[in-house]
């Protein structure tokens, strides 16, 4: 018997309120409708900011919700006025979507899609279809979906502009990581601060995330790679990937800008910041050179105050710039990104590092609140618990 146009029931890791540990429920996953797709998630990867929205002083965050957004899987079934995809086909969600008709999309300058609504909290947007309702449901009550993708998920629905194709030989245990942190540390460079040959990079944040910009920053040629975490385990691969200089900020004596300043004369030409934080952000800015410098933020933080910047700091050459989703228009980057990988053209093996049943997500997210989390993390789900990769 065939599950199109029925009600699928399956497992999903349901966050009901803040501040307290997943659970895992049995859900009801409805059909598609109007140009949506239900998916068959086969990997997917834990990131800070599913973590953010359980975080008590995250605004915008509702509940009971589904998280996960750095996935890949199987299409099972697609809605009325669905084109671009047939059951069978491997796809990766994204929470950046790409409706290619909004004057967001039209622009080669963004990678924004009008179909967001909030742009000053994009994490609380998406959390249900573009009908007003939701495809999940646990227990009788109505589950929010998350950014558009809900990959927590045994089965889960999407939109079909949050959805890119894959080639049917795709690798999804490993692919899944270009649904955020792959392709938004690597982007960040390629794409944002273009970081040009015999550059200078300072990267602060070691996680999936940075050690992504580490590759991008190879990639671009630069001369000088220079990794900042406070977990000094972290170097090794670091330096596998292409950092050039390794700093651990609890061994030096003064603070980590100065350092890099002098030991770059004046400061580097690229700064990415992959954490999140005033006090990181103010880091990253001081770090790079007046005159030309660029400063990308990626990582954010949640209660952070902000970051407070002179108009004299930015007069005097510098700029300060940030980045979603590492620029990447993803209905059209990703399948390239994906083929990139197959090529052996980047590196994404290198972001796995842990393994976990599916049962055991509330450990991984324990694991990377403790910092030991390396890079990303894997959930398989075909049709059953898996396993969650970190």
């Amino acid at each position: 018997m065939g599950t199109k146009g029925k009600i699928i029931k399956c497992k999903a890791a349901i966050a009901w309120e803040a501040n307290k540990p997943l659970s895992i429920e049995e859900v009801e996953v409805a059909p598609p409708k109007d140009h949506e797709v239900r998916i068959q998630i086969i990997a997917t990867a834990l990131c800070h900011s599913d973590a953010h929205i359980l975080h008590p002083q995250f605004e915008g965050g509702v509940f009971p919700v589904i998280l996960g957004h750095e996935a890949a899987g199987i299409v099972e079934s697609i809605g009325p006025g669905v084109t671009n995809f047939k059951p069978g086909d491997k796809v990766i969600p994204l929470y950046a979507p790409q409706c290619g008709k909004c004057k967001f999309c039209l622009s080669p300058r963004t990678n924004f899609c009008g179909k967001l609504k909030h742009f000053k909290n994009p994490m609380g947007d998406q959390k249900l279809m573009e009908d007003g309702t939701s495809r999940f449901t646990c227990k009788g009550k109505p589950i929010y979906h998350f950014m558009g993708t809900s990959t927590f998920s045994q089965y889960t629905v999407v939109s079909d502009v949050n959805l890119a194709k894959l080639e049917d030989d795709a690798n999804l245990e490993r692919v899944c990581l270009l649904g955020c942190a792959f392709s938004t540390g690597y982007g960040a460079v390629i794409n944002n601060a273009k970081v040009t040959p015999g550059s200078t990079c300072a990267i602060f944040g070691l996680g999936g995330v940075g050690l992504s910009a580490v590759m991008g920053c190879k990639a671009s040629g630069a001369s000088r790679i220079i990794v900042v975490d406070i977990n000094s385990e972290k170097f090794t691969k670091a330096k596998a990937l292409g950092a050039t200089d390794c700093l651990n900020p609890k061994d030096l004596d003064k603070p980590i800008q100065e350092v890099i300043v002098e030991m770059t004369n004046g400061g580097v030409d690229f700064a990415f910041e992959c954490v999140g934080g005033a006090k990181i952000m103010r880091a990253a800015l001081d770090s790079v050179t007046v005159g030309w410098g660029v400063c990308t933020i990626i990582g954010v933080n949640v209660g952070d105050n902000g970051l407070n910047v002179s108009a004299m700091e930015l007069l005097m050459g510098r700029t300060l710039t940030g980045t979603s989703f590492g620029g990447w228009k993803g209905v059209t980057s990703v399948p390239k990104l994906a083929a990139d990988y197959k090529n052996k053209k980047l590196d994404l093996d290198a972001l796995v590092t842990h393994t976990l049943p599916f049962d055991k997500v509330n450990e991984a997210f324990d694991l990377m609140y403790q910092g030991k989390r390396l890079s990303s993390a894997r959930l398989q789900l075909p049709g059953r618990l898996g396993s969650l990769f970190l």
